[in-house]
């Protein structure tokens, strides 16, 4: 969009016109030296590359080494958009919280509350932000005496230069608790309040068009960025502001740079940060210190959210037996099973030391968060490793009366997609896939499904 096909240009061109007094039009420096900015935002929980095969983008440990030979060119500002965390469980605030300390070892100027965030209620930010001096920002968030739930915008400095750096969150992401402001209202009321600056970067955890409009409406900012776009949105000119997202699980970061002497000409790209880049040290130890507290919580499938969406939940009254059940009668086909690699698929966990996490738990136990099945490593051991029942389901009463069928005995199949999904298993060909692991083709010693 050129500028006079934009709805801003007359507040454009009165700000322009104004010398002083006005929103955006704070004395500015003449700002030496070459200058990065690094966006990440939408990380969604991914502390790791999102998905277990090898060719997956994003995770803290990339973002790490990629931000550190950034430094070593020269200086560099580091802000998230928001959205860091996945759910508001015990399990989700752990790794979030590993999050946040992964980003204040990269020197994170300011992490803006998304929707993910919110959801986790204003004390606990209040909590969280006190504990680890995490520097969040929002200015649109209130609780319900009307106060804001963090502080609406930080001040820093690199390379000589003075940022301010605003926060702000759809209205969407309200929730019972915490009331959301109208986006541009409050960041103009948060911008009044700032004093003298150089450089002006509104974070706006916004969907795309909320995003753009919000950036056509802003002509004193320098730089908005936002997520989550569903997609990355490429740096782009909207009149005197550059707008930018990256987006989609920690998978993209936004990488703009000023010239040297020249805040005002932005310029960047977005950056996938695929398996090209290596882990970094020290985001390689805090990971090791966010399984340490794991394997001390040993949690269970309660202590998550993502077991209140099990893509297929059995009828009431079934319960997971293990497979020494199933033994008496599909002796052939166990035996099988047990030389197939998802019969020893916790091994894949414990070499990075993932067996802990309980994402991944999820497809490497029988039953995970059913009646009967997995409910901790220490708790239930025997249900490691992916069982008869990860497939055909809840068999007890199958076990004891058999001709009463396996809970999944009509969806057998489609449990496979329920791991083997876009980011776990990308390749994934079910009659490719079947012939690696095909069974069931002897009658068994007594009646079967």
């Amino acid at each position: 969009m050129h500028l006079f096909d934009s709805p801003r240009t007359t507040s454009l061109l009165l700000a322009q016109a104004c010398l002083c007094g006005c929103i955006g039009c704070q004395p500015r420096s003449t700002p030496p030296g070459k200058m990065t900015l690094v966006a990440s935002g939408d990380t969604a929980g991914w502390i790791v590359p999102c998905g277990c095969t090898a060719n997956q983008s994003g995770g803290m440990l990339r973002r790490g080494t990629f931000i550190a030979d950034k430094q070593e060119d020269g200086a560099v500002l580091y802000v998230d958009v928001g959205g860091a965390a996945s759910g508001d469980s015990e399990y989700d605030r752990l790794k979030f919280e590993a999050i946040l300390t992964g980003e204040q070892q990269l020197e994170v100027a300011a992490h803006n509350l998304g929707g993910a965030e919110l959801a986790f209620g204003a004390d606990y930010l209040a909590d969280i932000a006190g504990r680890t001096g995490a520097p969040l920002i929002s200015c649109n968030t209130r609780k319900p005496d009307g106060s804001l739930v963090t502080r609406p915008s930080i001040t820093v400095e690199r390379a000589g230069r003075k940022f301010a750096i605003v926060g702000v969150v759809a209205t969407e992401y309200a929730t019972s608790e915490i009331a959301v402001d109208p986006p541009l209202d409050a960041v103009r009321a948060a911008i009044g309040q700032l004093g003298k600056y150089d450089t002006l970067v509104v974070l706006g955890y916004l969907p795309e068009g909320e995003l753009l409009d919000l950036a056509d409406n802003l002509p004193e900012a320098d730089l908005v960025l936002g997520g989550p776009t569903g997609q990355s949105v490429l740096p782009t000119r909207r009149g005197p502001t550059l707008v930018a997202s990256a987006t989609n699980k920690g998978k993209f970061i936004a990488v703009l740079d000023a010239p040297m002497g020249d805040a005002k000409t932005w310029d960047g790209k977005i950056v996938e940060l695929g398996q090209d880049y290596g882990d970094d040290a020290e985001q390689r130890e805090n990971l090791d210190a966010f399984y340490a507290k794991l394997e001390r919580e040993d949690l269970s499938p309660r202590e998550t959210s993502f077991v209140d969406d099990l893509p297929v939940a059995p009828p009431e009254g079934f319960r997971v037996a293990g497979n020494a059940s199933c033994q008496k009668c599909h002796q052939q086909d166990c035996q099988f099973w047990d030389k197939s690699k998802h019969a020893h698929a916790w091994a894949t966990l414990t070499t990075s030391g993932a067996h802990v996490d309980s994402y991944c738990q999820q497809c490497h136990t029988t039953g995970y968060g059913l009646p009967g099945g997995f409910v901790s490593r220490l708790t239930t051991p025997e249900l490691v490793n992916v069982g008869c029942e990860s497939c055909h389901g809840p068999s007890q009463a199958h076990a004891e009366t058999p001709q009463f069928k396996t809970a999944y005995a009509e969806q057998s199949r489609n449990q496979c997609i329920t791991c083997h999904d876009r980011e776990n298993s990308p390749r994934f060909n079910y009659d490719e896939y079947w012939q690696k692991i095909v069974h069931g083709t002897q009658p068994a010693s007594a009646q079967s499904e």
